[in-house]
């Protein structure tokens, strides 16, 4: 079964803009957000972003505030990675989300996808991801209109 072309990036961060970042069983030094694609056509952006904090992280969406950032990036999916989507898919539509935690909490990760995970500033956040638009949603916890 192919993936479906449209995915969520959750950025996991506390008030004081300490940011969660994953990194990658399939790609160790590769950094990230929380990212998954829709289960099904029909699913709500906001139940697929519930659904991957949960299964990569452990972390129970309500136990903070999820917001949809109200954007969302059009990319090229990396060759290494489109075998998974169907023939001739070559670009993903990616909608950012935030998850407001008070604090740093423990992680359990997803042993499927995942071999580490760090709370690191959100600068420093923003400088180790491998993904320009997970930088840039990063980067946009500094402007007031995002929180």
């Amino acid at each position: 079964m192919y993936k479906i072309p449209i995915s969520v990036l959750v950025v996991i961060h506390t008030r004081a803009l300490d940011v969660l970042l994953l990194e990658r069983r399939d790609r160790p030094g590769f950094w990230q957000s929380v990212t998954g694609s829709v289960d099904r056509i029909d699913e709500p952006l906001v139940e697929t972003a519930r659904r991957e904090v949960m299964e990569e992280t452990g972390i129970d969406a309500s136990a903070g505030c999820l917001l949809d950032w109200q954007y969302s990036n059009r990319y090229e999916i990396y060759p290494h990675w489109r075998a998974r989507y169907g023939p001739g898919v070559t670009e993903n539509q990616e909608h950012v989300f935030g998850l407001e935690l008070d604090e740093c909490v423990p992680v359990v990760l997803s042993e499927r996808e995942h071999t580490r995970y760090r709370w690191v500033g959100c600068s420093e956040a923003a400088g180790l991801v491998f993904s320009s638009t997970n930088a840039d949603a990063i980067r946009r916890l500094a402007l007031p209109a995002t929180r």
